[in-house]
């Protein structure tokens, strides 16, 4: 027998042992739950009342934390580049004085 043959049968025998056993499981039942909402389709006016999530107050901070970290970050840039400015007039002024130090 060829190796090809010989993998076919050996494929062939696998799943005719393994395909009594795949569909003699049962599916999974489902808990049974008392809210029909949970049991399936329900319209949306017919469900209970929940309380709804505070998201007004969330969103406000959100935005706020946001707006500080840009200005936080504008406010670290600018006096970064006035550092820099101030370097540079060091250094033109020492070039047009002709001066070392």
């Amino acid at each position: 027998m060829s190796r090809g043959t010989r993998l076919l049968a050996g494929l062939v025998l696998t799943l005719a042992l393994a395909a009594p056993a795949a569909f003699a499981q049962q599916p999974p039942s489902r808990p049974q739950v008392s809210d029909p909402a949970q049991q399936g389709f329900v319209p949306a006016d017919k469900l209970p009342q929940q309380e709804p999530i505070p998201a007004a107050p969330l969103v406000a901070f959100a935005y706020a934390f946001v707006w500080i970290v840009v200005f936080g970050y504008l406010w670290s840039i600018w006096r970064r580049l006035g550092t820099v400015e101030r370097e540079i007039q060091a250094v033109s002024k020492r070039v047009t004085s002709g001066g070392r130090g």
